[in-house]
């Protein structure tokens, strides 16, 4: 986490260590082991809405992705996921869910999970949020992070450790989705990721409902995104119980998992 970032985070800090230290302490946790499990998180406002944004720098953080466990059974919640890490002694500092799903819960779209592509990626048209062209695909290769528009990304495909493709493109090389309306009218809590130019993941939710014109502008012009992705609308779920974020909805499908390294 950088300077600004720390400083950025230090309100949010300081109501952690009044409300939280002292109930983790009692509990037998040491003070540099609480401090270890907190997330990479802080409270943002951008244009009078609120979000939480968690910035992840693949050289010190691991950025995963999960759908099924080793059994094959389906994780479908991030408190699943994480409970899962924990019993292999593994401290999942925050999850996020990683995009659409069927309603059996496999991928819409690209899924890559530990290099092994479970489906391929989805082109042409069709209807709703991901089709919204250019969509596009989160990905991690070689330790580093990207976000790249789907027809751009399957010219040059890299080979990937993971990747997950999801829809529309927020910001595609500095410039906002063309299809989005400053005017625009639908407004939802929503969840995405960017990649900075330092190639720090960048991922934020929504507090409040929030136009895509404005969840866009947050990573462009906030948040020093030139690529971003949307991952989901009425489902975004960021579970971060490090802070006491404790989104858990049920039936998700691909979720992103982070730890340090």
């Amino acid at each position: 986490m950088d300077l600004v970032s720390l400083l950025q985070s230090l309100p949010l800090l300081a109501t952690l260590v009044k409300s939280a230290a002292p109930a983790a302490l009692g509990a037998g946790m040491g003070l540099g082991q609480w401090l270890a499990a907190l997330p990479p998180c802080r409270n943002q406002t951008f244009e009078n809405a609120a979000y939480l944004v968690c910035e992840a720098d693949p050289k010190h953080f691991s950025i995963e992705l999960f759908w099924k466990n080793k059994d094959g059974d389906l994780y479908r919640s991030l408190h699943n996921l994480r409970s899962a890490q924990q019993a292999t002694g593994r401290t999942m500092l925050f999850g996020i869910n990683a995009g659409m799903y069927h309603p059996n819960l496999a991928p819409v779209g690209l899924y890559v999970e530990r290099g092994e592509q479970v489906t391929p990626a989805k082109i042409g048209s069709g209807t709703g949020n991901f089709s919204m062209q250019p969509n596009g695909i989160f990905y991690l290769s070689g330790g580093k992070a990207g976000v790249r528009a789907t027809k751009d990304y399957l010219k040059r495909p890299p080979r990937v450790d993971y990747a997950t493709q999801s829809g529309p493109m927020l910001v595609i090389d500095g410039k906002l989705h063309p299809k989005f309306q400053a005017d625009g009218t639908s407004r939802k809590i929503r969840d995405g990721v960017g990649v900075r130019a330092d190639g720090v993941a960048v991922f934020a939710i929504s507090d409040d409902v929030v136009t895509f014109h404005e969840f866009a502008r947050l990573f462009r012009d906030q948040l020093g995104c030139p690529n971003a992705l949307f991952l989901d609308g009425s489902i975004s779920s960021l579970y971060a119980p490090g802070i006491g974020r404790n989104d858990d909805f049920w039936n998700l499908g691909p979720m992103i998992g982070v730890f340090r390294r």
